[in-house]
């Protein structure tokens, strides 16, 4: 994230806003601590270009699309 420049909160950000008691309260920590791999990966230019389009980050939406898959199809085999 500090090399995308967004561990830094921005001047004119809006406050965050106030949570009602026990908003947190059935939260579950997710621990994705999987070490990820550096790879060289060709993709057709508008599925970059979408993902890009959205803002910095692109490559982490683009790995959170690939998890979302992955999970999809084992919970396929495991049922």
């Amino acid at each position: 994230m500090k090399e995308r420049g967004e561990t830094h909160s921005s001047v004119n950000a809006e406050p965050a806003p106030d949570l009602p008691r026990g908003f947190w309260d059935d939260a579950e920590l997710v621990n994705h601590t999987v070490t990820k791999e550096p790879i060289s990966l060709r993709v057709d230019a508008d599925v970059l270009e979408f993902f890009k389009a959205q803002g910095k980050g692109h490559l982490t939406r683009m790995n959170a699309v690939l998890r979302s898959y992955v999970e999809a199809q084992r919970s396929k085999t495991h049922r």
